[in-house]
């Protein structure tokens, strides 16, 4: 689908801010009111084949806030004078960073400019050999995918001297707003660089080793910042984050530090990445950077191994992706790679987003949100994500794709709760809280877990919880022993071959749904764990699966107990000492999917502040809005639900909504904001009640509400 040119339209600054910026406070920094972002990747040959003007006008189209703009560092887009930094070859005179920033100026939009710290070329590396990476035997370390290109070392003088020389050049001939750069902080993993500079560090890949990582980066930030500051006051320096859970950098450090997290989490490809990517990355940016701006970077190009970066993806991919950043917090920011293909061969990218862009602008003031309202909260444990090794053969994320799935299917309301945000003013408005296997905990967040305990709060927690300290050192017992009233009785069990079974002793609400049945499977993995009274769960040992003639248990009872379930005062406490979660995702056994969210709506007790009822696969959020409240609903009732990409929406048929409402307030009307259509409700006994008919994709209930 082509726009037609005349169909941009130059809109005036003034129509761009939108209801949005008139209704904010004059106190309330510029980059939290922005709603929509916008950036096509400038390649060294856009300055050839790239109409400023139509760029412009389509982001203008897009009613977006702020535009990146690529300075870069990797190669220059301006006529700079700071050396090693290369100019485009086909620049020629042109000062089109200068082009692009005046143009999008004059349509009203916010200029960030975008920076690339990560690479540079081989003559900078004969004159500042000191910049660079450097393998094991001190040679610099080539780029994987062009050896013109070198990998510069984040604890080098490249970061102090060479950048900050861009960054000011940058302020005193440019009017823009804010610095950032691309490719740093490293996503993914901490780099492995042998440069004399870190040679003096400690081992890559170490908690000691993560303590210098993270000290580097906020002193780069500060550094960042203040020259940022230096154009004015209200700008600022951000940079590339996300990642989720397995993030490099501490994120509760720059969570307190940035102005604005930026998650590089642009989609998914053939892998085994469920669909849910883009809502985990909000959880966490809810978790560590309340009332900040995030945003999260959606791909139009077509991510994945290989990746096409100069072809559309499938659009139904890319909406999914914009509905999950839209529902779970986050601002929306389109991105593609290069003119010549974005805006030139090929086309296909430019009037989905517009679409989608324009339907949110109309209702900006529903994407305003002030708080989340679930009062359930799952532990993300970042250094257990990072340093913990799971058992032979599993993967980290294993643990959290298992419990993530088995709270969609439940349909529970939950936040993340970042272990060093776990102060008793942050775990207040929880009733529960969840730990998939969160191996890593300090004696401080056991001790704030008991004292959360103690004050009537309720506990799930998996396999080797609180097994290791902070810094990754194996205690002899659980931290969190006496709050579960668990004591280890070995080292971990593993089953490869027929698993271990859990017998069931007695009836209790974890197990309801299980008739006509003695056993239930077990998880693969185990720490064996000393009787309890009254188990309600014991471990029928595995044996043999084949051949069938010995695939019996030659021992069918033990005291082994195979879940821990207590009450102590108003608490409730469940401890799988397997890894249930972790099984339940690989194998996909309805059992175990039953046994955790029994488990879940047990301990989260019988209040929930929504539920939902009907057929399909859904995620759920639900937040105080500045009109209201409103309820996001996700369909992820799809056949590519765990392998990108979609190809078609399935819709699901009515969904009844039930929310508790604070008291005093009162609703004047429903309005679902994707069949743009007000709805009946009903409020009864302080909770309004109202059917949503069909969802598509997605659906916001938009809660108008005094």
């Amino acid at each position: 689908m082509e726009i037609n040119r005349r169909e941009f339209a130059v809109i005036p600054a003034a129509a761009l801010a939108g209801s949005l910026f008139a209704a904010a406070p004059d106190d309330v920094p510029w980059q939290r009111k922005i709603r929509r972002l916008g950036q096509l990747n400038m390649t060294e040959h856009d300055p050839v084949v790239l109409n400023v003007e139509e760029w412009a006008d389509y982001w203008a189209s897009l009613k977006i806030d702020a535009v990146m703009v690529s300075v870069t560092g990797i190669m220059a887009f301006y006529q700079t004078k700071v050396p090693f930094h290369r100019k485009g070859k086909f620049l020629g005179n042109r000062d089109f960073f200068g082009e692009c920033c005046a143009a999008a100026k004059k349509r009203g939009m916010h200029v960030i400019a975008r920076m690339s710290p990560d690479l540079n070329w081989e003559d900078a590396v004969q004159a500042h050999p000191e910049w660079f990476q450097r393998d094991a035997q001190g040679n610099p370390i080539h780029h994987r995918e062009d050896a013109r290109l070198f990998n510069t070392c984040m604890f080098s003088t490249y970061m102090t001297d060479y950048m900050p020389a861009i960054m000011k050049e940058i302020n005193s001939l440019y009017d823009v707003d804010g610095l950032f750069t691309n490719a740093w902080p490293p996503l993914g993993a901490m780099p492995v660089c042998r440069c004399a500079e870190c040679r003096k560090l400690p081992e890559p890949g170490t908690l000691a080793y993560w303590e210098k990582f993270n000290q580097r980066i906020v002193y780069l930030w500060k550094l960042y910042d203040s020259i940022a500051k230096e154009k004015k006051p209200s700008n600022f320096f951000f940079a590339n984050l996300g990642g989720g859970i397995r993030s490099t950098a501490d994120l509760v450090q720059l969570g307190e530090l940035c102005e604005w997290f930026q998650c590089d989490n642009q989609g998914r490809g053939g892998d085994e990445t469920p669909i849910w990517g883009c809502s985990l990355q909000g959880r966490v940016c809810n978790a560590v950077q309340k009332g900040k701006m995030a945003t999260n970077v959606t791909a139009g190009w077509s991510t994945g191994v290989p990746r096409w970066r100069n072809v559309y993806k499938s659009p139904e991919e890319q909406q999914m992706w914009f509905d999950e950043t839209l529902a779970s917090g986050m601002v929306p920011y389109h991105h593609i790679v290069g003119g010549e293909n974005g805006m030139g061969e090929d086309r296909r990218w430019l009037e989905p987003a517009r679409k989608y862009f324009n339907w949110m602008a109309k209702h900006d003031v529903h994407f305003v949100n002030k708080r989340s309202i679930a009062n359930l909260g799952v532990v993300m444990g970042q250094r257990t994500h990072l340093f913990y090794k799971p058992p032979t053969g599993t993967q980290m994320r294993q643990y959290m794709d298992g419990m993530y799935y088995a709270l969609l299917e439940g349909r529970f309301l939950f936040d993340f709760v970042h272990e060093d945000k776990m102060a008793p003013e942050e775990l207040r408005k929880y009733s529960a809280l969840v730990l998939p296997n969160t191996a890593l905990l300090s004696d401080e967040q056991c001790r704030q877990l008991r004292a959360y305990v103690d004050a009537g709060g309720s506990l799930l927690a998996t396999f080797e919880t609180s097994l290791y300290t902070e810094l990754n050192q194996r205690r002899a017992e659980f931290g969190l022993a006496d709050v579960f009233g668990i004591r280890k009785a070995g080292d971990m069990v593993s089953t490869n071959f027929n698993g271990y079974m859990a017998r069931i002793e007695k009836p209790h609400p974890i197990l309801n749904g299980f008739a006509n049945t003695n056993w239930i499977p077990g998880a693969q993995n185990r720490v064996p764990l000393a009787p309890v009274d009254g188990p309600v769960l014991t471990v029928v040992p595995g044996f043999v699966g084949y051949p069938p003639e010995l695939s019996y248990p030659p021992q069918s009872h033990t005291d082994e107990p195979a879940a821990v379930v207590r009450e102590k005062g108003k608490s409730r406490l469940v401890y799988f000492p397997g890894d249930v979660e972790r099984t339940m995702w690989t194998t996909g056994h309805t059992d175990l999917a039953r046994l955790l969210q029994n488990s879940i709506r047990w301990v989260a007790g019988a209040n929930p502040p929504v539920t939902i009822v009907g057929d399909g696969v859904i995620e759920t959020f639900a937040w105080e809005t500045q009109a209201g409240f409103a309820v996001h609903v996700l369909n992820y009732t799809n056949p590519a639900m765990h392998r990108g990409w979609i190809r078609d929406f399935y819709p699901i048929g009515p969904q009844k909504v039930s929310m508790e409402l604070p008291k005093g307030r009162s609703v004047t009307r429903v309005e679902l904001l994707r069949a743009e259509a007000n709805i009946p409700f009903r409020v009864t006994a302080g909770k309004i009640e109202f059917t949503i008919p069909k969802i598509l994709d997605y659906e916001v209930a938009a809660i108008h509400s005094a």
